[in-house]
């Protein structure tokens, strides 16, 4: 049987190429696949391959005097949702570019962050302070298309960098004396997102523990959460239960669909949000017009 393993720990790492070569020899021992980061601040990873051995590349990489309580989460899917192994050292282990000066990270984590909530703490603040508490998406944007927590705040951000610029703009500032609840797929971008928004005046920050997936292992869809979750691995999607909600909508007949393409034009990292009947029309598979054309421009010159 096959699982994948999502994870995080924030500690201070004084040699990240060594732990980036340890890492790739015992997944590789491990015949398992994904793919890993490790930075100066820590170590983020995604993997699959057949229980034993994710339960063997648990108990080793524990062993790490910086990682032995790192927390594992464990989710539906295989070695095959990978197409290899790649284990990268990094300067940042989220990309927010240049966020060096944004957070500490000691022996406990971030330094500075927001306050962690179990997913039932999660509901006793909703059922105690109900609407000043404001969900704050901590994503890219196309993955709040197809899943995001109720009333949610969507960031206008296409990458990690874009936060920087969200932030410091003002558009947030009705919010800041709000309880202000952040949230990502596994975790780790709240770790730092959270760190952010307080040095830039938000007052009562907090973050999912664990993020979406630890939610949805606990209340699936019934609870706060709705749709699908955005993955980054051959599944592209996953639901939490067989009664998910469909919330987003196809990019050309507005029918509801959770289901991302890659656009047709290769040369293009856009996803197109399509429903299962636009599909079968290719053209209807870029992500834009000018992708259109640069298809058929390379089709010509191959012929």
């Amino acid at each position: 049987m096959q699982k994948i393993l999502l994870y995080y720990k924030f500690t201070p790492i004084a040699d990240p190429v060594a732990v980036k070569l340890w890492q790739k020899t015992l997944c590789d021992g491990l015949n398992l696949r994904g793919r890993i980061l490790v930075s100066r601040h820590g170590l983020n990873g995604t993997v699959g391959g057949e229980m034993d051995d994710l339960k063997a590349y648990v108990k080793a990489t524990k062993q790490f005097p910086g990682f032995k309580d790192t927390v594992f989460k464990w989710s539906d899917g295989s070695r095959e949702d990978f197409p290899r192994m790649s284990v990268k050292a990094r300067r940042e282990l989220v990309g927010f570019k240049n966020s060096d000066d944004e957070f500490e990270v000691d022996e406990n984590g971030v330094v500075g962050g927001g306050v962690h909530l179990k997913p039932e703490q999660l509901h006793d603040l909703l059922e105690k302070y109900g609407d000043d508490v404001v969900f704050f998406d901590g994503r890219n944007e196309h993955e709040a298309r197809i899943g995001k927590f109720k009333n949610a705040v969507v960031p206008d951000t296409r990458t990690s960098r874009d936060f920087l610029r969200e932030l410091d703009s003002d558009k947030y500032d009705d919010i800041k004396n709000k309880k202000v609840v952040t949230y990502c797929t596994g975790g780790v971008r709240c770790e730092v997102i959270s760190a952010m928004m307080k040095k830039r005046g938000f007052t009562d920050v907090y973050q999912i523990d664990g993020g979406i997936v630890k939610y949805g292992e606990k209340y699936g869809d019934d609870g706060a959460w709705e749709g699908s979750l955005r993955v980054f691995d051959d599944r592209m999607t996953v639901n939490f239960s067989d009664h998910a909600k469909i919330i987003g909508e196809c990019t050309h007949c507005k029918a509801n669909t959770s289901n991302f393409e890659n656009c047709a034009f290769a040369e293009c990292n856009e996803l197109v949000l399509i429903c299962e009947t636009c599909k079968q029309n290719p053209d209807l598979l870029f992500h834009s017009d000018e992708c259109r054309e640069r298809e058929r421009a390379k089709q010509l010159r191959v012929a």
